[in-house]
């Protein structure tokens, strides 16, 4: 038997009977210096010997994978498996160094946030009744949050004063105590107009202390807080969207998406999300250019 192949058979009896790894971490071992050894016959021809593999040679493993379709995250989990096969060598000495422990791995994928459609948020809004009290703030909420790309402790924080309905923009207090001046859609004007026309119905009817300065109260007159407001978009999205997340982070998402999507600059976005670094806005940029690719691909004849 070649050494490579017997240096990787005693490696996985080492994980299994040793070192009592799971099975299934020595199935994922088991495949990954599998694949490995078709990227060393490829590289070399044939296979070689352990010794005379180098850092270089690891190196063209993750390129291999890439182009065997493997995602980051899987070929992180690979290299890792290599990597310890070869730590494995050094110790028993079927190696006289490491040539794996120079070799670094790929980076996280980066997880595309979720977003609703334009036409899913239109049903969302939809949802709500808004001849009741209850339903006008609620449909006030998902409109805000929309229209702001707010995060749910920014809107839960929110005051009466701190919207200025007339001038249509709010003042956000964000992580790390920032300031910032958010304009305020029209669609989520009216809503809130109409919202703090009944919001004194919902205090009376069941708050018996002094009068809350929250923009948006619970049914109990108090400040609503973000397990409310959670339930609440994530029971109307339910009704609205397939998408797996359904919670009000999403509106966030989809506040920016839609905005970079309609051509709206990256730095004004930047600054309305309150982003302290440019470079977490363009998570965005890559879901806009994805479903450009994705448009190109259904469109172009050639494509």
């Amino acid at each position: 038997m070649n050494e490579l192949y017997l240096s990787i058979r005693h490696f996985l009896e080492y994980c299994e009977i040793e070192r009592a790894y799971s099975p299934r971490t020595v199935d994922g071992y088991r495949l990954a210096l599998e694949q490995f050894t078709d990227c060393m016959k490829d590289l070399y021809g044939e296979l070689p010997t352990v010794t005379s593999i180098t850092a270089h040679d690891i190196r063209v493993f993750p390129g291999w994978l890439h182009d065997n379709g493997q995602v980051n995250n899987t070929i992180r989990m690979k290299i890792a498996a290599v990597k310890s096969f070869f730590k494995y060598c050094l110790k028993k000495s079927i190696t006289t160094n490491n040539p794996a422990a120079v070799v670094s791995s790929p980076k996280h994928d980066k997880k595309l946030p979720s977003f609703l459609q334009q036409e899913e948020v239109s049903a969302l809004m939809d949802t709500f009744d808004t001849t009741t009290p209850k339903g006008a703030r609620d449909a006030a909420i998902a409109e805000l949050l929309y229209s702001c790309g707010l995060r749910v402790s920014e809107l839960t924080a929110l005051n009466a004063d701190t919207v200025n309905v007339n001038d249509q923009q709010v003042k956000i207090i964000g992580k790390g105590g920032k300031e910032r001046i958010v304009p305020i859609g029209t669609r989520a004007i009216t809503a809130l107009r109409h919202w703090l026309s009944m919001r004194n119905q919902l205090r009376s009817s069941s708050y018996k202390g002094a009068p809350e300065n929250a923009l948006f109260l619970s049914v109990r007159g108090l400040r609503i807080n973000s397990a409310e407001v959670y339930r609440i978009i994530h029971a109307s999205m339910r009704e609205v969207t397939e998408t797996r997340q359904k919670s009000p982070h999403v509106l966030r998402h989809s506040f920016a998406t839609h905005l970079l999507d309609n051509g709206a600059d990256i730095y004004a976005v930047s600054q309305m999300l309150g982003h302290s670094s440019l470079s977490t806005t363009q998570i965005y940029t890559h879901v806009s250019i994805d479903r450009l690719k994705q448009s190109y691909k259904m469109a172009h004849p050639r494509a």
